[in-house]
């Protein structure tokens, strides 16, 4: 009984970490979009997103079955437990990202000029998606406590690039549209990095079976 539960848990740590990987790759290519837009990124980031949602029932799938048939003890129900929780948080990365591509094609009125702040702001979400993951995968409590601390990194950013911007529709009321959707896609992006923090709290959880919300 137990080798079989091994077994599923196995292939469970597997489809979240291919779920995490979906999750870098959509963030990637809302990256990308942002200095490099046309109808092949908006195609690729909406098979991504597609696929994420796939993975999703996938993986809720595994769970179901490792709760109903294989009867987990306490430390075994909170694995499963958490990545249900996960997985919820990682499929709204992907809308979050595809809600960022969708914002792109209004933008095109207006040169685009890239922010390093923005681009290095999505490159942090993509390293905490990464290590939420790989914190359950490896029961790292102090990896899932590195990312919730993180998660001030991303938020110092968010307001870094919305100071700039309100200074710049200031200075240019013109560019009053374009400076509000580039800050709708930087809280776009700190919504990621919510999301990836809530996932390394259900890893907390999985490994002490405290959560924050319970304190």
């Amino acid at each position: 009984m137990r080798e079989a539960f091994e077994g599923q848990l196995g292939l469970l740590h597997k489809e979240l970490t291919e779920m995490g990987n979906q999750c870098e790759q959509i963030i990637a290519l809302a990256c990308q979009a942002l200095t490099h837009w046309d109808q092949e990124i908006g195609r690729q980031v909406s098979q991504v997103g597609g696929a994420i949602d796939e993975k999703e029932r996938t993986i809720e799938a595994i769970c179901m079955k490792l709760l109903l048939r294989q009867q987990p003890v306490a430390k075994d129900l909170r694995a499963v437990s958490a990545a249900l929780k996960m997985i919820t948080d990682m499929e709204r990365i992907g809308d979050q990202a595809e809600d960022i591509v969708e914002i792109v094609p209004h933008m095109a009125a207006y040169a685009h000029e890239e922010d390093p702040r923005l681009r290095e702001m999505a490159r942090e979400t993509i390293a905490m998606v990464t290590d939420s993951v790989d914190a359950y995968v490896k029961q790292d409590l102090y990896l899932a406590k590195a990312v919730q601390m993180h998660d001030d990194v991303v938020d110092n950013y968010f307001v870094q690039i919305k100071d700039a911007l309100i200074d710049r529709i200031a200075q240019n009321p013109s560019e009053g549209e374009y400076a509000l959707d580039l800050l709708m896609i930087a809280k776009y992006f700190e919504r990621i990095g919510d999301h990836a923090t809530n996932v390394a709290e259900w890893v907390e959880y999985s490994v002490t079976g405290s959560h924050k919300n319970d304190e």
